[in-house]
Protein backbone atom coordinates (compact mmCIF):
# COMPACT_ATOMS: atom_id res chain seq x y z
CA UNK A 1 0.00 0.00 0.00
CA UNK A 2 1.20 3.51 -1.03
CA UNK A 3 0.78 5.89 1.82
CA UNK A 4 -0.84 9.27 0.62
CA UNK A 5 1.16 12.33 1.30
CA UNK A 6 0.09 13.83 4.69
CA UNK A 7 1.51 17.58 4.50
CA UNK A 8 -2.06 18.92 3.36
CA UNK A 9 -3.77 17.12 6.46
CA UNK A 10 -5.83 19.34 9.08
CA UNK A 11 -6.56 18.21 12.37
CA UNK A 12 -8.82 19.63 15.17
CA UNK A 13 -8.27 17.76 18.28
CA UNK A 14 -9.96 18.59 21.30
CA UNK A 15 -9.98 16.31 24.48
CA UNK A 16 -8.46 15.66 28.00
CA UNK A 17 -4.65 17.04 28.15
CA UNK A 18 -2.42 15.95 30.77
CA UNK A 19 1.59 16.46 31.84
CA UNK A 20 3.28 12.31 31.36
CA UNK A 21 6.40 12.57 34.11
CA UNK A 22 8.65 9.44 34.21
CA UNK A 23 11.31 9.18 36.68
CA UNK A 24 13.65 6.85 35.41
CA UNK A 25 16.46 5.23 37.30
CA UNK A 26 17.07 1.90 39.31
CA UNK A 27 16.28 0.22 42.55
CA UNK A 28 19.40 -1.49 44.19
CA UNK A 29 17.68 -1.88 47.75
CA UNK A 30 14.82 -2.17 50.32
CA UNK A 31 13.70 1.01 51.92
CA UNK A 32 14.96 0.77 56.10
CA UNK A 33 11.76 2.90 56.91
CA UNK A 34 8.97 0.32 54.72
CA UNK A 35 9.11 -2.71 52.85
CA UNK A 36 9.25 -0.94 49.88
CA UNK A 37 11.97 -0.20 46.52
CA UNK A 38 13.82 2.38 46.90
CA UNK A 39 14.42 4.22 43.31
CA UNK A 40 17.25 6.27 43.10
CA UNK A 41 16.31 8.64 40.29
CA UNK A 42 18.82 9.39 36.94
CA UNK A 43 16.78 11.05 34.58
CA UNK A 44 13.61 12.65 34.38
CA UNK A 45 11.42 12.96 31.36
CA UNK A 46 8.33 15.01 30.57
CA UNK A 47 5.72 13.80 27.84
CA UNK A 48 2.31 15.37 26.43
CA UNK A 49 0.10 12.86 27.28
CA UNK A 50 -3.92 12.44 26.91
CA UNK A 51 -5.00 13.98 23.71
CA UNK A 52 -2.04 16.16 23.50
CA UNK A 53 -0.42 12.70 22.64
CA UNK A 54 -2.61 12.48 20.26
CA UNK A 55 -1.75 15.92 18.75
CA UNK A 56 1.89 15.21 18.61
CA UNK A 57 1.47 11.78 17.11
CA UNK A 58 -0.22 13.97 14.19
CA UNK A 59 2.20 16.67 14.03
CA UNK A 60 4.62 13.45 13.79
CA UNK A 61 2.91 12.21 10.80
CA UNK A 62 3.63 15.60 9.15
CA UNK A 63 0.04 16.83 9.33
CA UNK A 64 -1.27 19.93 10.48
CA UNK A 65 -2.73 19.79 14.01
CA UNK A 66 -4.75 22.54 16.12
CA UNK A 67 -5.28 21.39 20.19
CA UNK A 68 -7.90 22.88 21.74
CA UNK A 69 -8.33 21.99 26.06
CA UNK A 70 -7.79 23.22 29.72
CA UNK A 71 -4.86 23.17 31.90
CA UNK A 72 -3.97 25.01 35.19
CA UNK A 73 -2.53 28.63 35.40
CA UNK A 74 0.31 26.25 37.02
CA UNK A 75 3.97 24.78 36.18
CA UNK A 76 2.93 22.18 34.40
CA UNK A 77 0.48 23.95 32.55
CA UNK A 78 3.52 26.08 31.07
CA UNK A 79 5.77 22.91 30.33
CA UNK A 80 2.68 21.40 28.16
CA UNK A 81 2.55 24.57 26.31
CA UNK A 82 5.97 24.42 25.35
CA UNK A 83 6.46 20.38 25.02
CA UNK A 84 3.88 21.08 22.01
CA UNK A 85 4.80 24.15 20.84
CA UNK A 86 8.22 23.44 20.69
CA UNK A 87 8.98 19.72 20.14
CA UNK A 88 5.35 18.94 19.22
CA UNK A 89 4.36 21.29 16.22
CA UNK A 90 1.28 21.55 17.39
CA UNK A 91 -1.03 24.66 17.70
CA UNK A 92 -1.93 24.77 21.35
CA UNK A 93 -5.03 26.53 22.29
CA UNK A 94 -4.70 25.70 26.00
CA UNK A 95 -6.75 27.82 27.93
CA UNK A 96 -6.06 28.09 31.56
CA UNK A 97 -8.04 27.71 34.33
CA UNK A 98 -6.32 28.98 37.25
CA UNK A 99 -8.65 26.62 39.66
CA UNK A 100 -7.39 23.86 38.63
CA UNK A 101 -4.31 21.94 38.88
CA UNK A 102 -3.05 21.02 35.74
CA UNK A 103 -3.45 17.05 35.14
CA UNK A 104 -0.30 15.30 35.76
CA UNK A 105 0.58 11.21 35.69
CA UNK A 106 4.00 10.71 37.45
CA UNK A 107 5.19 7.05 36.42
CA UNK A 108 8.18 5.63 38.48
CA UNK A 109 10.54 3.18 36.04
CA UNK A 110 13.53 0.89 36.85
CA UNK A 111 15.12 -0.97 34.13
CA UNK A 112 11.59 -0.66 31.45
CA UNK A 113 9.53 -1.23 34.41
CA UNK A 114 6.80 1.13 35.94
CA UNK A 115 7.07 0.52 39.87
CA UNK A 116 4.43 3.33 40.37
CA UNK A 117 1.74 5.97 39.17
CA UNK A 118 0.86 9.05 40.71
CA UNK A 119 -1.97 11.02 39.52
CA UNK A 120 -2.86 14.69 39.56
CA UNK A 121 -6.20 15.89 38.80
CA UNK A 122 -8.56 18.90 38.86
CA UNK A 123 -12.06 19.09 37.00
CA UNK A 124 -12.24 22.44 34.97
CA UNK A 125 -14.80 25.17 35.48
CA UNK A 126 -17.83 25.95 33.78
CA UNK A 127 -16.89 29.34 32.54
CA UNK A 128 -13.65 27.89 31.00
CA UNK A 129 -15.30 24.86 29.22
CA UNK A 130 -17.74 27.37 27.99
CA UNK A 131 -14.61 29.75 26.49
CA UNK A 132 -13.43 26.15 25.26
CA UNK A 133 -16.51 25.71 23.24
CA UNK A 134 -16.90 29.02 21.63
CA UNK A 135 -13.36 28.31 20.45
CA UNK A 136 -13.92 25.25 18.78
CA UNK A 137 -16.75 26.55 16.95
CA UNK A 138 -14.19 29.03 15.50
CA UNK A 139 -11.98 26.65 14.78
CA UNK A 140 -14.36 24.02 12.65
CA UNK A 141 -14.08 25.59 9.48
CA UNK A 142 -10.28 25.37 9.20
CA UNK A 143 -10.09 21.24 10.23
CA UNK A 144 -10.39 18.47 7.64
CA UNK A 145 -11.00 15.99 10.36
CA UNK A 146 -12.24 16.36 14.52
CA UNK A 147 -10.78 14.33 17.31
CA UNK A 148 -12.58 14.45 19.98
CA UNK A 149 -10.27 12.48 23.00
CA UNK A 150 -12.43 11.58 26.20
CA UNK A 151 -10.20 10.56 29.21
CA UNK A 152 -13.53 11.26 31.08
CA UNK A 153 -11.50 14.75 33.06
CA UNK A 154 -14.15 16.99 32.49
CA UNK A 155 -13.14 18.71 29.25
CA UNK A 156 -15.66 17.25 27.09
CA UNK A 157 -18.66 18.83 28.83
CA UNK A 158 -20.36 19.68 25.74
CA UNK A 159 -19.19 16.98 23.09
CA UNK A 160 -22.53 16.43 21.87
CA UNK A 161 -22.92 20.04 20.76
CA UNK A 162 -19.58 19.65 19.22
CA UNK A 163 -20.39 16.38 17.68
CA UNK A 164 -23.37 17.89 16.00
CA UNK A 165 -21.62 21.02 14.72
CA UNK A 166 -19.17 19.47 13.50
CA UNK A 167 -20.82 16.91 11.74
CA UNK A 168 -23.65 20.12 10.02
CA UNK A 169 -20.72 21.51 8.80
CA UNK A 170 -19.69 18.15 7.26
CA UNK A 171 -16.69 17.16 9.31
CA UNK A 172 -16.28 14.04 10.54
CA UNK A 173 -15.89 13.12 13.68
CA UNK A 174 -13.45 10.72 15.26
CA UNK A 175 -14.19 10.14 19.05
CA UNK A 176 -11.79 7.63 21.81
CA UNK A 177 -14.80 7.05 24.11
CA UNK A 178 -14.71 7.14 27.60
CA UNK A 179 -16.67 5.58 30.55
CA UNK A 180 -20.60 3.57 30.11
CA UNK A 181 -22.79 6.09 28.36
CA UNK A 182 -22.23 6.35 25.04
CA UNK A 183 -25.67 7.98 24.33
CA UNK A 184 -23.14 11.14 24.43
CA UNK A 185 -21.43 9.97 21.37
CA UNK A 186 -24.48 10.20 19.08
CA UNK A 187 -23.98 10.59 15.47
CA UNK A 188 -20.11 10.63 15.50
CA UNK A 189 -18.50 9.08 12.50
CA UNK A 190 -16.40 6.60 14.29
CA UNK A 191 -15.98 5.53 17.60
CA UNK A 192 -12.46 3.69 18.68
CA UNK A 193 -13.10 2.19 22.23
CA UNK A 194 -10.66 -0.91 23.19
CA UNK A 195 -11.93 -4.25 24.11
CA UNK A 196 -12.37 -3.89 27.74
CA UNK A 197 -14.09 -0.45 27.21
CA UNK A 198 -16.45 -2.06 24.80
CA UNK A 199 -17.15 -4.85 27.03
CA UNK A 200 -17.95 -2.24 29.74
CA UNK A 201 -20.70 -0.96 27.56
CA UNK A 202 -22.08 -3.73 25.53
CA UNK A 203 -21.33 -6.88 28.12
CA UNK A 204 -19.38 -9.77 27.22
CA UNK A 205 -18.87 -12.27 24.12
CA UNK A 206 -18.00 -15.87 23.88
CA UNK A 207 -17.08 -15.83 19.91
CA UNK A 208 -16.89 -13.03 17.17
CA UNK A 209 -20.15 -13.27 15.76
CA UNK A 210 -21.31 -12.39 19.29
CA UNK A 211 -18.96 -9.58 19.33
CA UNK A 212 -20.54 -8.86 15.60
CA UNK A 213 -23.59 -8.64 16.46
CA UNK A 214 -23.42 -6.28 19.60
CA UNK A 215 -21.20 -4.03 18.04
CA UNK A 216 -23.61 -3.74 14.65
CA UNK A 217 -26.31 -2.90 16.93
CA UNK A 218 -24.57 -0.38 19.10
CA UNK A 219 -23.41 1.28 15.70
CA UNK A 220 -26.94 1.73 14.46
CA UNK A 221 -28.43 2.62 17.64
CA UNK A 222 -25.56 5.61 18.31
CA UNK A 223 -26.41 6.56 14.35
CA UNK A 224 -22.49 5.71 13.76
CA UNK A 225 -20.36 5.56 10.43
CA UNK A 226 -18.54 2.94 12.15
CA UNK A 227 -16.72 1.25 14.96
CA UNK A 228 -13.46 0.21 15.44
CA UNK A 229 -12.81 -1.96 18.41
CA UNK A 230 -8.96 -2.51 19.01
CA UNK A 231 -8.49 -5.40 20.57
CA UNK A 232 -4.71 -5.81 21.66
CA UNK A 233 -3.26 -8.66 20.84
CA UNK A 234 -5.96 -9.74 18.73
CA UNK A 235 -5.79 -6.55 16.62
CA UNK A 236 -8.32 -4.60 15.73
CA UNK A 237 -11.95 -4.79 13.92
CA UNK A 238 -13.64 -2.60 12.17
CA UNK A 239 -17.80 -2.59 11.89
CA UNK A 240 -19.74 -0.75 9.46
CA UNK A 241 -23.00 -0.82 7.08
CA UNK A 242 -20.52 -2.79 4.56
CA UNK A 243 -19.44 -5.24 6.74
CA UNK A 244 -16.77 -6.16 9.04
CA UNK A 245 -13.13 -6.03 8.57
CA UNK A 246 -10.70 -7.38 10.77
CA UNK A 247 -6.74 -6.68 10.97
CA UNK A 248 -4.85 -8.94 12.84
CA UNK A 249 -2.11 -7.59 15.33
CA UNK A 250 1.38 -6.64 13.52
CA UNK A 251 3.28 -5.93 17.02
CA UNK A 252 7.00 -7.88 17.01
CA UNK A 253 7.94 -6.39 20.76
CA UNK A 254 5.54 -4.76 23.10
CA UNK A 255 7.55 -2.69 25.72
CA UNK A 256 4.44 -0.38 26.24
CA UNK A 257 0.95 -0.16 25.43
CA UNK A 258 -0.15 3.03 27.11
CA UNK A 259 -0.50 5.75 24.36
CA UNK A 260 -1.42 3.23 21.46
CA UNK A 261 -4.94 4.38 21.78
CA UNK A 262 -3.53 7.91 20.95
CA UNK A 263 -1.83 6.65 17.77
CA UNK A 264 -4.60 5.00 16.54
CA UNK A 265 -6.85 7.30 16.37
CA UNK A 266 -4.03 9.91 15.11
CA UNK A 267 -3.20 7.61 12.32
CA UNK A 268 -6.97 7.45 11.55
CA UNK A 269 -7.57 10.83 10.73
CA UNK A 270 -4.66 11.99 9.25
CA UNK A 271 -5.25 8.77 6.46
CA UNK A 272 -8.86 10.15 6.07
CA UNK A 273 -7.60 13.91 6.04
CA UNK A 274 -5.56 12.75 3.02
CA UNK A 275 -8.26 11.05 0.78
CA UNK A 276 -7.79 7.33 1.88
CA UNK A 277 -10.83 5.36 2.67
CA UNK A 278 -11.65 3.64 5.99
CA UNK A 279 -10.47 0.20 5.60
CA UNK A 280 -7.27 1.85 3.96
CA UNK A 281 -7.29 4.00 6.98
CA UNK A 282 -7.63 1.25 9.84
CA UNK A 283 -5.05 -1.04 8.07
CA UNK A 284 -2.25 1.67 8.54
CA UNK A 285 -3.55 2.86 12.00
CA UNK A 286 -2.94 -1.12 13.01
CA UNK A 287 0.33 -1.11 12.03
CA UNK A 288 1.66 2.39 13.64
CA UNK A 289 -0.09 0.60 16.81
CA UNK A 290 2.34 -2.39 16.13
CA UNK A 291 4.93 0.25 15.78
CA UNK A 292 4.17 2.45 18.70
CA UNK A 293 3.98 -0.49 21.54
CA UNK A 294 7.62 -1.22 20.90
CA UNK A 295 8.59 2.27 22.61
CA UNK A 296 8.53 2.53 26.20
CA UNK A 297 5.92 5.30 27.40
CA UNK A 298 3.74 7.61 25.64
CA UNK A 299 5.08 7.45 22.08
CA UNK A 300 5.03 8.87 18.29
CA UNK A 301 5.12 7.01 15.24
CA UNK A 302 6.30 8.97 11.80
CA UNK A 303 5.45 8.41 8.44
CA UNK A 304 8.58 6.82 7.50
CA UNK A 305 8.11 4.32 10.22
CA UNK A 306 5.15 3.35 8.93
CA UNK A 307 6.35 2.89 5.21
CA UNK A 308 8.93 0.93 6.77
CA UNK A 309 6.18 -1.51 8.44
CA UNK A 310 4.38 -1.99 5.20
CA UNK A 311 7.39 -2.80 3.96
CA UNK A 312 7.63 -5.81 6.00
CA UNK A 313 6.59 -9.05 4.64
CA UNK A 314 3.39 -10.44 7.23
Amino acid sequence: MKLPLFDKARILVVGDVMLDRYWFGDVTRISPEAPVPVLKVSRVEERPGGAANVARNIAELGAHCTLLSVVGADEAGDCLQKLLTTQGRVNALLHRDASISTIVKLRAVARQQQLLRIDFETPPSHEVLNAKLAEFHAQLPNADVVILSDYGKGGLTHIAEMIKAARAAGKPVLVDPKGDDYARYQGATLLTPNRSEFREVAGTWHNDAELTDKAQKLRVELGLDALLVTRSEEGMTLFREQGVRHEPTHAREVYDVSGAGDTVIATLAVMLASGAEMPDAVCVANRAAGVVVGKLGTAVVSREEIVQELKQKD
